[in-house]
């Protein structure tokens, strides 16, 4: 290489693996933290899978298991006080709509193939706030505020 041609070209950055004391200080964008956000939506899902199948299994089997449906919103379940039985459903109810509208955002990309950084970015904090927004409402619902 000549000293002409070295001197056109621009160094370019190096990027390294962040390191664990790094994240603190690391700037994630929001598509990064959709995604991220989509797979721990998921596995939340996954793990309350027992709940949602009891919570479906009692509303539908008998009067009698509805009304023990219905009295986990009002006395808890067991040693589980009511609260925090909500709690669970509230992180149920966030994890769906996040997974859904993200995953609907990503089905999006695929079929336009048409995607910039400026759409990518304002997909994803449409994604965040229609899916908090949905959760802050269907949580006051879930809490008796209306």
């Amino acid at each position: 290489m000549t000293d002409a041609t070295s001197a056109t070209t621009k160094k370019r950055p190096v990027y390294t693996n962040i390191h664990v004391t790094q994240i603190v200080g690391y700037r994630l964008p929001p598509a990064g933290i959709v995604s991220i956000l989509h797979r721990i939506s998921g596995l939340l899902m996954f793990f309350l899978l027992p709940f949602v199948i009891w919570l479906f299994d009692n509303s539908l089997t008998s009067e009698i298991s509805y009304e023990s449906f219905t009295s986990a919103y009002l006395a808890g379940i067991g040693f589980v006080p009511a609260w925090f039985v909500k709690l669970a459903t509230l992180g149920l109810i966030w994890a769906y709509l996040h997974h859904f509208i993200a995953g609907v955002r990503h089905l999006w990309m695929d079929a336009t193939h048409s995607v910039t950084k400026a759409q990518g970015r304002n997909s994803a904090i449409v994604t965040l706030v229609l899916s908090l927004a949905l959760t802050v409402l269907l949580g006051a619902k879930l809490f008796g505020l209306y």
